[in-house]
């Protein structure tokens, strides 16, 4: 019974001595296992993730700049080709403007030779119509004054002469009313 007296007679708020000493061994033990053993290897795994964390973060920096310049060189071939097509518009623009003027220009000498050959035949046509009209006129003029002389005037040279010369006065009459 002693021993539950003295059980009782000690203050509930007060640590029992043999058992903090105990704990305190046990806890020693522990953190010294814990130190020398976990410790190190949670060191190295947190070693090792940030180590993976900053690569990746390095390599994503890295990755990154790459994309940056493959997109400078992107942006700057596009700005190239851009000027590219806007050289080869311009220059099909110029090359246009010079076939059209070409093509004006061909076109006007062809309408002038067409226009030559035009007053060229017209003057061959009234040429030759005239020359036609004169001995039709001549012809009829000279049987209607064998008719009206009642003789004929078959001497061809002296007729053909008497209706030049007839004609002629009539053009040069007519010239002067002009």
């Amino acid at each position: 019974m002693m021993y539950v007296a003295a059980e009782k007679a000690q203050d509930p708020l007060l640590p029992v001595w043999p058992e903090i000493v105990i704990g305190l061994i046990c806890f020693g033990i522990v953190f010294f296992v814990f130190s020398k053993k976990l410790l190190p290897v949670i060191n190295k795994t947190l070693e090792e993730r940030r180590e993976a964390i900053e690569g990746g973060i390095e390599k994503a920096e890295a990755a990154q700049t790459e994309a940056q310049s493959v997109l400078e060189q992107y942006k700057a071939q596009l700005a190239e080709a851009r000027h590219e097509a806007a050289r080869l518009r311009q220059e099909a623009q110029e090359q246009g403007a010079v076939i059209i003027q070409e093509m004006k220009a061909e076109g006007q000498r062809q309408r002038e030779e067409i226009i030559a050959a035009g007053h060229t035949q017209i003057e061959a046509d009234r040429k030759a119509a005239a020359s036609a009209l004169r001995q039709d006129v001549g012809k009829l003029a000279t049987d209607l004054a064998g008719k009206l002389v009642g003789e004929s005037l078959q001497d061809h040279a002296r007729q053909s002469g008497t209706v030049d010369r007839f004609l002629d006065e009539l053009e040069a009459k007519a010239e002067a009313a002009r």
